[in-house]
């Protein structure tokens, strides 16, 4: 199936999707018309779980439900996760440059249907032209009428702003993303309460990703039981994925869920560069362990197959490697990263991190012994017990769990080849 809800415009209209005149040219802020004008709140809030679409971000909760949480108390506030950091992901920032209005019209149908006054979208610091993109379509907006006090004539009023981020990968969850936007170190929060109780200023709080919030338009014009038919049941509508790594054509790619691995890494990827042999690809992010063409390929590219594989869809972020990868460098240079990027917050995951980052580096610098491959597990294990997937954790949020992740995979599917790399005279000693 070739349908398409994110991606048509900016296909059709390269130059200028990302202008006010293209984006009505195109149907635009027709949603928020018929929002306004045609249907309450409630239906709204109907109309999304109705979809099944369960969110962007990685952690794959049902956005409709998530609404369904959020407490009476006001005012209320709808938060965009734009903070994009997980490594290899790339979509949101392609949705914001190329087609923010999309993203303002979903925070527009949605704020309305939450009763929100006040929306926040923080982006990562390191996306100053997506932030440029997004703040002059909001400028456009204001000056259409389209934000600001009494919207359309309909009563209705939104105030959007753009926060920019300092840099901190721990931004993305969305509580640390709270206290960053609160002025406060980003850390993240002890939960419960949950932000849709107790959020930004302690009060009730939505926090979506960006591609979710950019489905709506599309969700309330054609309602959420056509978007609910689109794609397996379970993982419905149809999903930006970020393929990068050793093949012949990344970039980003909108498909309908519900096609194999093979097809997305062969076809729509064009296959392993110099035709090389695929050896193993991170189907979800850094966060996610890895799988391998033995087991996979034909394995369905959605949520739940995803889960019975023991990994996650996660950001969207596909990372491939090919024969010539040395598996140990690759994991290093994840853990490496989860560890730089360390809060500190939790001592599992601010020791346990740099421990593995070092025990990794020792292998590859040919000094590792026969003792660190179990030490790895044993390290793991203290981060998140039982290395099972989803992971159990010693820590406030899934930063650490995440860093296991490389590691159960390589002692998993490549474990000889982890031993390969101990000198042949430590493992005689032992």
């Amino acid at each position: 199936m070739t349908t398409k809800i994110l991606t048509a415009r900016m296909e059709a209209h390269p130059e200028d999707s990302h202008t006010l005149a293209r984006y009505e040219s195109t149907g635009g802020y027709d949603a928020l018309r018929k929002a306004l004008a045609e249907m309450t709140p409630e239906q709204i809030v109907d109309s999304v779980k109705a979809s099944n679409m369960r969110g962007r971000g990685g952690a794959g909760f049902p956005m409709g439900v998530k609404w369904g949480f959020l407490a009476p108390a006001e005012p209320r506030y709808l938060v965009i996760n734009a903070d994009e950091s997980e490594p290899g992901t790339f979509k949101d920032r392609q949705l914001l440059e190329r087609d923010p209005h999309q993203l303002l019209e979903g925070i527009l149908i949605s704020s309305y249907a939450l009763g929100v006054d006040q929306a926040y979208v923080y982006i990562r610091g390191e996306y100053p032209k997506p932030a440029r993109r997004l703040q002059r379509a909001i400028d456009e907006a204001y000056g259409a009428g389209l934000l600001g006090e009494n919207i359309l004539d309909s009563g209705f009023s939104l105030d959007v702003s753009i926060h920019l981020g300092g840099g901190a990968y721990i931004c993305g969850e969305e509580t640390a993303l709270l206290n960053s936007l609160e002025g406060r170190r980003g850390e993240p929060r002890l939960k419960p309460p949950f932000p849709a109780v107790e959020g930004l200023y302690a009060k009730p709080t939505i926090v979506n990703n960006v591609e979710s919030i950019s489905n709506v338009p599309w969700m309330t014009l054609n309602g959420g039981d056509s978007y609910a038919a689109i794609g397996p049941e379970r993982s419905s509508g149809t999903r930006l994925f970020s393929l990068s790594g050793h093949v012949k054509k990344p970039g980003n790619y909108e498909i309908v869920m519900g096609i194999t691995w093979a097809e997305l890494i062969y076809e729509l990827g064009g296959g392993i560069r110099n035709d090389n042999a695929l050896k193993a690809w991170i189907p979800g992010g850094a966060s996610a362990p890895w799988l391998v063409p033995s087991e996979h390929l034909d394995t369905l590219v959605t949520i739940d197959d995803a889960a019975e594989q023991g990994t996650m869809l996660g950001s969207g972020a596909i990372v491939v490697m090919d024969e010539t990868t040395n598996v140990v460098a690759a994991a290093r240079n994840i853990v490496k990263f989860f560890a730089h990027e360390s809060c500190g917050q939790c001592t599992p995951c601010r020791e346990g991190t740099s421990w593995l980052d070092d025990i990794l580096q020792r292998i590859l610098d040919g000094q590792g012994r026969p003792e660190d491959i179990d030490l790895l597990l044993d390290v793991s294990d203290n981060i998140s017990p039982g290395l099972a997937w989803p992971p159990a954790m010693t820590t406030i949020c899934p930063l650490g769990p995440s860093a296991t992740a490389p590691i159960t995979s390589i002692m998993r599917w490549f474990r000889p080849e982890v031993e390969a790399m101990i000198p042949m005279s430590e493992v005689a000693s032992a």
